[in-house]
């Protein structure tokens, strides 16, 4: 994942799908609480907290903690990019 390829919405839900292995629908997967998110857990929350640091978003883990969507996520990896 490179820092260019999180700028869009549908690009940052194809990558999250492709890399946790989850079944993101775009755009509706966005907006749903991440309970609902199909395979959603914390190792997910962990693994894309790598993710992110692995393609230079230093998102700090307590706000991540407090998004209820991954459209939050994205406003945070886009806030702290």
């Amino acid at each position: 994942m490179s820092a260019d390829d999180l700028t869009g919405l549908d690009a940052f839900l194809r990558i999250v799908g492709d890399d946790l292995g989850l079944d993101v629908e775009q755009p509706a997967g966005a907006d749903l609480a991440l309970t609902e998110v199909p395979g959603w857990d914390s190792l997910n929350l962990l693994r894309l907290v790598v993710l992110l640091e692995e393609s230079g978003h230093r998102v700090p883990v307590h706000r991540l903690l407090e998004a209820r969507s991954l459209r939050d996520i994205h406003t945070l990896v886009k806030e702290y990019g």
